[in-house]
């Protein structure tokens, strides 16, 4: 670099010289062969110029080596980034179907016609299984679960079956907070909301398994998380949006068992 400054300043100067001497003609020829002179040395800079991935006394190998390390940088951080992108849509999605209903709830509306919320910034080309920082266990169907993931949801299960409502509605709000995303948040919606229901608080229940069937309507829970919005729709004082909702159920999927449930309700409720 220092070589070249010190030619262009050489040219430059040798014109300034012989300058008072010269034809207006011979300037102009002196100028158009510094710009030429000007625009090689450009060419060179851009050409041999050293970058961080390696030195030019290092080897052929040395500096794929260098790429090679530099790839998978990019590769780890696009992966890191795509899987907080999802965490956001997923959360995001849960969280325009709760207002949703909470929207038609207070304006008086039929909360049983609302649809499938749409995917927060559209639905993505494909889906694309998120990379977990200490990947453990696999669920049944063949997720990568974090450590520690199934265990705590087993707990909070575990507390629900064994009637500890309190502990078990702490323990699917932790786990929703902490692995946003899990293949279980279905799950982990529908146990929290009946720990909600089992603590009397109806309403925030019937969010909660309308959170987990709006979420993710095709989940083995599906069936069980419609149905209990219905049925929690007739204690609510709402029959008419009980009626609609539970009779989707049996619309929506049939032979599950839980249109028979479905059916037993409505005919309580004088659908």
């Amino acid at each position: 670099m220092r070589l070249i400054l010190c030619v262009v300043l050489a040219l430059a100067a040798g014109t300034n010289v012989a300058a008072q001497d010269q034809t207006l003609a011979d300037i102009r020829q002196d100028l158009t062969l510094l710009n030429i002179e000007i625009q090689r040395l450009k060419r060179e800079l851009s050409t041999t110029g050293a970058s961080g991935a390696g030195s030019a006394s290092g080897s052929v190998l040395d500096r794929v080596n260098a790429l090679e390390t530099q790839l998978q940088r990019l590769t780890g951080k696009t992966e890191e980034l795509e899987f907080r992108i999802d965490r956001v849509v997923r959360d995001g999605t849960n969280r325009i179907g709760d207002l949703e209903f909470r929207l038609v709830e207070l304006e008086g509306g039929d909360v049983s016609q609302l649809g499938e919320t749409s995917t927060l910034g559209g639905e993505a080309p494909s889906q694309v299984a998120a990379a977990t920082p200490a990947p453990a266990t696999t669920s049944g169907g063949g997720t990568q679960l974090a450590v520690g993931e199934q265990a705590d949801f087993d707990a909070a299960q575990a507390a629900l079956e064994a009637g500890d409502a309190a502990t078990a509605a702490a323990g699917f709000s932790r786990f929703r907070e902490v692995y946003p995303g899990s293949p279980f948040e279905p799950q982990a919606l529908l146990g929290l909301g009946k720990a909600l229901d089992a603590q009397g608080d109806v309403r925030s229940a019937a969010r909660a398994w309308l959170d987990s069937y709006s979420g993710y309507p095709r989940s083995e829970v599906a069936p069980e998380a419609l149905f209990r919005v219905g049925e929690a729709l007739g204690r609510l004082g709402k029959p008419q949006e009980a009626c609609v909702t539970l009779g989707e159920v049996g619309a929506r999927f049939p032979g599950d068992p839980f249109v028979a449930e479905a059916a037993n309700v409505r005919a309580q409720l004088g659908c």
